[in-house]
Formats: C-alpha cells, sequence, structure tokens
C-alpha cells in the first residue's frame, strides 16, 4: 500500500512522507469516541493533508482513482440519466470522506449545519455551491494544493467504484443499508465512514449528504467523451448520492439532482477532488 502525508499550515508547507496508521475500530454505540477516519484502510494510494491552525489539526484523505472508460448513465433510469455514454477519465484523487464540520469550522471560521450534536465528524451541510467554492480557495491558499469539486463523471465513477466496480447499484453494495443513510434507516445525517466503503474505499457515497460536482446541469450527449466538464453555462449545479432523507430509488449511482449554485440545504454537503 502507498500512502502519503502532506502536512500543511498557514506557516509551513512541509514535503510528501511516508506514513502509515494504525488500526482503530468503530462502534455504532459510541461513534465519537472511536473515529472511523482514522481507521487503517486498504485503498491502495492515498494522499494524506494534514492542516493546522495553532495547536488544531485536522486531516483530509485523499484517494488515488485510476482512470478508466466506463458507461455513465441508466438507460433505464430517469429522463435526466439518460442516454447512457462512453466516459475516459484520467487519473485524480477524491476525498475517501465527505467534508466534516469540523473541516469546515477549521478553515472557515463558523460552521452552518443544521444538526451539529456531536458535530466533530458528521458531515458539513447547509452548504450552497457557491459556500463549497469559498471553502476550497481558503482552503487551497492554506495548503498550496489545487483541491476542487469533482467533476460529475469524476463523482459517478468513484461511486461505481472505478476500474473495480462490480456493478452494484448503489456505491458500495446492490443492498443499500450496507453503505447508506437514508430515509428508510435514519432521519439525521451520521459521523462519516461508519458503514461500508465500496470497492475504492470510499465511504458514504450513497446517502448521508447530497453531494455538489462542479459541473452545470445539462442533458447527456450520446457520444463518447473524455475528461468531461459538462454544460459551459448554466442555471443550476449538480448534486449526487441521494442523502439521509431520500427514498433509496433516489441514491443509486446514477441518479442525478441539481439546484441552484446560491442554495444550501440542511442535507446538502460535499467532497473533494483533486487532478493528477
Amino acid at each position: 500500500m502507498k500512502k502519503f502525508r502532506y502536512i500543511a499550515s498557514a506557516l509551513l508547507l512541509g514535503a510528501l512522507l511516508p506514513l502509515t496508521f494504525a488500526s482503530c475500530g468503530s462502534s455504532d454505540d459510541d461513534e465519537d469516541k472511536k473515529d472511523p477516519t482514522e481507521n487503517k484502510s486498504d485503498a491502495p494510494d492515498e494522499l494524506y493533508v494534514d492542516i493546522w491552525s495553532g495547536s488544531i489539526r485536522e486531516v483530509i484523505r485523499m484517494v488515488k482513482v485510476e482512470g478508466g472508460t466506463f458507461r455513465m448513465g441508466n438507460a433505464d433510469g430517469s429522463y435526466y440519466e439518460s442516454p447512457e455514454h462512453d466516459v475516459t477519465l484520467s487519473d485524480y484523487y477524491i476525498g475517501m470522506f465527505e467534508v466534516r464540520q469540523d473541516e469546515w469550522e477549521l478553515i472557515m471560521g463558523g460552521n452552518p449545519s443544521y444538526l451539529t450534536e456531536g458535530q466533530r465528524r458528521l458531515p458539513v451541510e447547509s452548504v450552497s455551491w457557491n459556500d463549497c467554492q469559498e471553502f476550497i480557495k481558503k482552503l487551497n491558499e492554506k495548503t498550496g494544493l489545487t483541491f476542487r469539486l469533482p467533476t460529475e463523471a469524476e463523482w459517478e465513477f468513484a461511486a461505481r467504484g472505478g476500474t473495480k466496480s462490480k456493478g452494484y447499484l448503489y456505491s458500495g453494495s446492490s443492498t443499500i443499508g450496507d453503505v447508506a443513510w437514508y430515509e428508510d434507516n435514519t432521519e439525521d445525517t451520521h459521523t462519516v465512514g461508519r458503514l461500508k466503503a465500496n470497492e475504492l474505499g470510499l465511504f458514504d457515497m450513497t446517502g448521508n449528504v447530497e453531494e455538489w460536482c462542479q459541473d452545470w446541469m445539462g442533458s447527456y450527449s450520446a457520444s463518447a467523451q473524455t475528461n468531461p466538464t459538462g454544460p459551459v453555462t448554466g442555471t443550476e449545479r449538480v448534486l449526487r448520492g441521494g442523502a439521509a432523507n431520500f427514498a433509496a430509488k433516489f441514491c443509486t449511482t446514477t441518479f442525478r439532482t441539481f439546484a441552484k449554485p446560491d442554495q444550501s440545504g440542511n442535507f446538502r454537503g460535499f467532497r473533494l477532488a483533486m487532478s493528477i
């Protein structure tokens, strides 16, 4: 397993150094005392980014996604999921977890989330697409890196399991309760990383919070594409993955929703991506 750490602070940018984390368990009965975001991972390539603010430290864990070609969309899904089309992607990094409230607060100095009880590892929510851009801008200034939102194609490829995909309906399983917090098993968001990961070692890509993508919302084309970034202009941005208040049929790896970039919501969050 290749693991790298990038140490960043307002005063000092470190180099990439080898790192191995010790394993630590998680429990549904004690989710704040045992932190699933520090568990040892089976992901083959990870980037660990340390962020410091005074004596406070947070770690962003990114998983390398090996590029490839896949069929994007779902001919049997909703109108917005068709037509299926071939997409080829280059390698990239994507967040192992949804961005958490503690990470947001360290960068932004506040917390917009509706549900904050036991907030340390809950996903940040009630954020608009524009809010995410401001967070990413400040994060990049602090780290010297180039984080961004994933494109919609990158998000779907990663949710499907990338080149390791087993063709599941949801991200990591065809049984949604194995991998997702959704309307049949919760009323609220939950600590990230408590359920089963997908084939790439990514957590919560189904359910918990909807995740903003970089793209403007638009109709699919049947033609093959390479590293697509969506329409040049639009009025709404794409959201993916469903949320804790969604029915299962709206949580598949291909289902698309959208909202105006200045609109937030109690179950809207995001995860980070970065080009290689």
